[in-house]
């Protein structure tokens, strides 16, 4: 009998040197909101190349260091663990680098627009 309730922890099994991509973890999904953990290890959007969603996204920055950009800005945004930014739908953005000598912890939640 499953009572619903889910438990970790955000810093369990991270990996231990640098991996090839992005570990994604979708922590909770429901039918208008995902919220998953994002484990970078040196990782950055290839060169030339903006991300941008259909929703909303809420990130914070939990532990490790990257540099997030918006188009238009000339330079990154450095983001320290506690740091957050709210990415509206449509907005360019793109991950300049992350931290390449220990994991960056990520925790992101997507909403509609």
């Amino acid at each position: 009998m499953s009572d619903g309730i889910l438990a970790g922890n955000l810093f369990a099994a991270l990996p231990a040197a640098a991996a090839e991509e992005e570990i994604f973890d979708v922590l909770v999904e429901r039918p208008a909101l995902r919220i998953e953990r994002i484990v970078s290890t040196g990782q950055a959007t290839p060169p030339d190349t903006w991300l941008a969603q259909g929703g909303a996204e809420w990130v914070v920055l939990l532990r490790g260091a990257a540099g997030l950009r918006f188009e238009g800005e000339a330079e990154p945004r450095t983001l320290h663990p506690g740091d957050h930014v709210t990415i509206p739908p449509g907005v360019r953005h793109r991950v300049e680098w992350t931290d390449a000598d220990a994991p960056t912890v990520w925790l992101a939640v997507h909403m509609p627009a």
